[in-house]
């Protein structure tokens, strides 16, 4: 599809270019016409001048006009061929270089919509199979339905939460500045995305510590919250029963640094390179179904980030932890 449009948009370039060359080219062949017109009558006027007013027939000087005026168009169709040859070049590569961002576009939306097919398509077919089953079975008893019912409420409740994580991303992947954008102050930011992890944390017996300085951000308090809510979401996930999660923000030099530590397992130096990839699970969130999600926090994460104009980065060492730091422009 890309490539037959990268041919009908150089076809079109070549047209335009073509257009004008031609253009310009009679402008200047009608010119010179002109010019050696004149030329001529000026250089007759002046052998009669010289001959005393004799009228005089030079032969040679009318053919010299044709010929002069043939060599000028057989420039000009070279010239003009040489500009289709190198505007046919330079046209297919900037057709190339126009439909590059659109067809990345196409791709990645491409891809989302079979990922999240194939995401949704697993827990659906899990979730009718097990009814199935079931209503196949004519010795059902009560204990039984409601295992089956708890199990199929379980499956819903993670296809609504794959479904607000779509409709998030989505959201974040078409903000390009339109996010509301205001001053905050960041220890409530904090505050607030601590308050809504702690149930999480205290399951685990972990801790989470906060050392922040007063300073406030610009940027969208709903995303920046939810930025929040999903680093300390997977620091918590992701770290040993009984241990700290540390929460970190202050401002320098007209920005906002917030970081995010753990002292969890760490980041396979093979899974770094795609942690913010759409849908990408590691090996071990693949392994432990309990804190394995969609892959999908991290993606949202680094759009919220750009959204308000900030930046994400990570550092991990196996077995010592991970720390997440966010750089967002401060308040003015």
């Amino acid at each position: 599809m890309f490539r037959s449009a990268r041919i009908k948009l150089t076809v079109w370039y070549l047209l335009i270019i073509m257009l004008v060359s031609l253009m310009f080219s009679a402008v200047i062949y009608r010119l010179l016409s002109l010019e050696i017109a004149r030329f001529e009558y000026a250089q007759r006027i002046r052998i009669e001048r010289r001959f005393g007013g004799m009228t005089m027939h030079i032969p040679e000087t009318t053919e010299l006009v044709e010929e002069t005026r043939r060599r000028i168009l057989t420039m000009l169709a070279i010239i003009n061929g040489g500009i289709l040859v190198v505007a046919g070049a330079f046209g297919y590569l900037l057709a190339g270089q126009t439909l590059q961002p659109i067809k990345v576009m196409v791709d990645e939306q491409n891809r989302f919509v079979t990922d999240a097919s194939h995401e949704l398509r697993t827990p659906l077919t899990a979730l009718k199979s097990a009814m199935e089953v079931h209503l196949r079975d004519r010795r059902l008893t009560l204990v039984q339905a409601k295992t089956l019912i708890a199990g199929n409420i379980k499956d819903v409740n993670r296809l609504q939460a794959l479904a607000d994580a779509l409709l998030q991303l989505a959201r974040y992947q078409k903000a390009n500045g339109q996010t509301v954008k205001e001053r905050l102050q960041g220890e409530e930011i904090v505050k607030e995305a601590v308050k809504k992890i702690e149930p999480l944390a205290h399951k685990k017996q972990i801790g989470i510590k906060t050392e922040t300085t007063g300073f406030s951000i610009w940027g969208d308090k709903y995303g920046l919250t939810e930025l929040l809510i999903i680093l300390l979401d997977n620091a918590v996930k992701y770290s040993p029963a009984k241990s700290t999660v540390t929460v970190r923000g202050n401002k320098t030099d007209g920005w906002v640094t917030i970081s995010v530590t753990d002292s969890g397992t760490g980041i396979d130096k093979e899974d770094q390179p795609h942690i913010w990839d759409r849908f990408y699970r590691a090996e071990r969130a693949r392994s432990d179904s309990e804190s394995g999600g969609y892959g999908l926090g991290l993606a949202i994460a680094k759009k919220i980030v750009e959204a308000n104009r900030g930046m994400i980065s990570f550092t991990s060492r196996e077995g010592r932890g991970t720390t997440f730091t966010v750089r967002l422009p401060a308040a003015p």
